[in-house]
């Protein structure tokens, strides 16, 4: 099989491969992409999209069991799972069928197939063996070579998955049928979305997170306001709680909780574990490298460069926070910086937005209040509520709050956070705020147009002086 030689190949075609090989074909570079399942990887095809899509039918939903509040009436409101899930499946095949339009568009090979690493060849360039089944498909050679391998579940002993009783997110974006009851363990991003789907489509859910809070990673005041969102909802919250093991029954699953010392057995239809990913280093050819692992992510710099010369990693591979957005925009910085782009700056983790679209959503940038505060600095904190803003009011969404926190020294931006009506969509202006290094100053003087939700980014920043005028 004779050699074909690049200038790049990107191994993994998710959000950060697809985007880093249609960087670097942007950049005049000859660039070949070994993508072995679907193109636009988790993301596209069994995460971010796919996931908004269940959600957005389960939104409708609920809407449709609260028209009067909105003059409406309907009678014998109701849905088909199959048809939701089909929906979904639809937007992640056109997104996918996207992507493989743009790669095209860029001029980028693409080899379907599984990459690994396989030595160096003459004039120090890299090899990549690609096959497809077992069989060979190619021999690929570049001087440089992406690694976007992603990750995928995690899974705990005594928790492995099963395609009737017991999922990851793989079965449960895919139900043949709409569970009456369920057990979501962990309460990050992944599972609290699930809950609040399934939730919203009437079923009794109970979610088990061995933090003392649910959404661990948020400020605590938004942690504290989405609980009660969520048990107003009828859901049921365990936390500083464990599963200790699951008993399988013929249409139903036991899991055994423990909490404060005390153990309870909870009977449902379907659990869903939600425990974290792992990254997808094996089967890659890192063995005999330089390439450096832990805890089963690769290390890299704040460019992608690992340990190994002419090897880099970007996204879920090389760690948190696993966010698509962080992946693409990995994936230019490392491909710009081997093009010697000028300019280039390594990525700064406490610029990027993260989002969680249960409802209500909930979005956040830069520090917590605790962590500031935990850090040395001394703060101001600015607050505004749902409840204060005439178009929540007008949308019928009352609840929810925007949380700014200052450095009190310097006036800068350390974090904003964020729960309620598409905050998800809000975040960015205070992302957009982060990476200008703008001050208090410079929002307050910023127009926010009239009536709109962005008008508590702009109250919750002049409460942490002192100057909200609605509230």
């Amino acid at each position: 099989m004779a050699e074909q030689q690049f200038d790049l190949i990107v191994v993994g075609g998710g959000p950060g491969g697809y985007v880093a090989a249609i960087r670097a074909a942007q950049l005049k570079m000859n660039v070949a992409l070994v993508e072995r399942e679907h193109l636009g990887g988790i993301c596209l095809n069994w995460g971010c999209i796919p996931t908004k899509a269940l959600l957005r039918s389960s939104e409708i939903n609920h809407l449709l069991h609260h028209l009067d509040a909105y003059g409406f009436s309907a009678q014998n409101v109701s849905f088909d799972i199959a048809k939701i899930v089909k929906r979904s499946r639809g937007v992640a095949a056109q997104l996918s069928g996207g992507v493989k339009h743009l790669l095209k568009k860029n001029k980028v090979t693409v080899f379907d197939g599984q990459g690994k690493l396989s030595g160096v060849g003459g004039g120090g360039l890299r090899k990549l063996a690609v096959a497809k089944d077992g069989k060979p498909v190619a021999d690929l050679l570049a001087k440089h070579v992406v690694l976007a391998t992603g990750a995928r579940a995690r899974v705990l002993p005594g928790l492995e998955p099963d395609p009737k009783c017991v999922w990851t997110y793989r079965e449960a974006m895919v139900p043949t049928a709409m569970p009456k009851s369920l057990l979501v363990i962990g309460s990050g991003a992944i599972g609290i979305e699930f809950a609040s789907f399934y939730r919203n489509l009437g079923a009794e859910v109970t979610v088990v997170e061995v933090m003392d809070r649910v959404l661990p990673v948020e400020d605590e005041d938004i942690s504290a306001l989405a609980r009660k969102a969520f048990e107003k909802q009828g859901m049921k919250i365990l936390t500083s709680a464990s599963v200790k093991g699951l008993k399988k029954g013929p249409s139903s699953v036991t899991a055994i909780v423990e909490q404060a010392g005390k153990t309870q057995e909870i009977t449902v239809e379907v659990v869903i574990s939600a425990v974290g990913i792992v990254g997808n280093v094996e089967n890659i050819g890192l063995e005999g490298t330089k390439v450096k692992v832990e805890k089963t992510h690769v290390v890299t710099d704040g460019y992608g460069a690992t340990g190994e010369p002419g090897v880099y990693a970007i996204g879920d591979l090389t760690g948190p926070p696993w966010l698509a957005h962080k992946a693409s925009h990995e994936g230019v910085v490392c491909v710009e910086r081997i093009a010697g782009v000028k300019g280039v700056h390594p990525l700064d983790v406490s610029n990027i937005p993260g989002c969680t679209y249960c409802m209500p959503q909930v979005a956040s940038v830069g520090m917590t209040e605790a962590k500031a505060k935990a850090a040395g600095r001394k703060v101001r904190v600015g607050k505004f509520p749902y409840l204060g803003n005439g178009k929540a009011i007008a949308l019928g969404e009352p609840e929810g709050l925007v949380k700014t926190v200052f450095d009190a020294e310097t006036g800068e931006l350390l974090g904003a956070h964020m729960i309620g009506a598409e905050v998800t969509e809000l975040i960015q202006g205070y992302g957009i705020a982060k990476t200008l290094e703008t001050t208090e100053v410079d929002l307050m003087h910023t127009v926010f147009p009239h009536p709109t939700l962005s008008e508590m980014m702009h109250e919750a920043v002049l409460d942490a002086y002192g100057r909200a005028i609605h509230f």
